[in-house]
């Protein structure tokens, strides 16, 4: 029984991982490699939404976090970052932005560590069936979200102060990241209720 609960708790990764070995390995590592390109096409890619133009970023955070699970899905966001850090143009405003440390200590500091806090919350429900249910799907995210914001808030208000940050840096992408909650908390109950029952 107990195996069983523990076979059916696993996030969809574990349909396509090898059981153990180099193997296993091997492949956790391509899917991380495969992850932060996702995330690099997400950061580059605008919808218009109004006077604002939203990222699908969070999307890709979102999904890549409740299909990899805690674990690699936070050890593929801090690739990503490592790969930012190294001055890849992996982030929205790279290279026009800046580069590296630089861009990373930026305006976007706070939402970049916030990312990975997402990754850890959602792929910990992940872990524990909560992505087989959308209203418990999108608790997870709901707070994973928020306190991305806050931590995109509290950063940015370091640098412009309290109230342009909430003006600039919250209210333009609420709208926009609600609506990145609710898809990607309805999309992935949706793969799995089509998948086959394991047994």
């Amino acid at each position: 029984m107990t195996m069983a609960i523990a076979t059916t708790m696993r996030p969809l990764v574990s349909l396509a991982l090898p059981e153990k070995g180099v193997t296993r390995l091997a492949t956790q590592f391509f899917l991380a490699i495969v992850g932060t390109l996702l995330l690099t096409v997400s950061a580059k890619t605008k919808v218009v939404l109004g006077p604002v133009d939203i990222s699908m970023q969070t999307l890709a955070v979102f999904l890549i976090a409740t299909a990899f699970g805690l674990r690699l899905g936070v050890a593929t966001l801090l690739l990503y970052m490592a790969e930012g850090a190294m001055g890849f143009p992996v982030f929205q405003g790279t290279p026009e932005k800046g580069l590296g440390i630089a861009y990373m200590l930026g305006s976007t500091g706070g939402y970049l560590a916030g990312f990975v806090v997402m990754a850890a919350i959602v792929g910990w429900a992940a872990d524990r069936g909560w992505d087989r249910s959308p209203v418990k799907l999108l608790a997870a995210m709901l707070t994973a979200e928020i306190l991305m914001m806050a931590m995109g808030f509290a950063w940015l208000a370091q640098l412009i102060g309290p109230e342009k940050s909430w003006q600039f840096g919250v209210m333009p992408f609420v709208a926009g990241d609600l609506i990145k909650v609710a898809l990607a908390a309805c999309l992935v109950p949706a793969v799995w209720s089509i998948l086959p029952k394991q047994h």
